[in-house]
């Protein structure tokens, strides 16, 4: 190796070390984005459900009151 080429070499193993960290953050913060995304999908699934079952007893309700009046 030529004299010259030693402190490039270095400066691009450490320009790697840098970026392999940054995408090791990277990875840890996808994979949290990503289970809280699944969280909250599931969330908006039950929450779904739920105004569905809402919707259906109030419609049972004015079904009642139309049918009384």
């Amino acid at each position: 190796m030529n004299h010259d080429q030693a402190p490039l070499l270095l400066a691009v193993a450490v320009q790697n070390d840098e970026l392999r960290e940054q995408l090791g953050a990277a990875q840890t913060l996808l994979l949290e984005t990503a289970i809280k995304a699944g969280q909250l999908h599931a969330r908006l699934e039950a929450l779904r459900t739920e105004r569905d079952a809402w919707r259906a007893e109030a419609e049972r309700l004015a079904g009642r009151r139309i049918r009384s009046a």
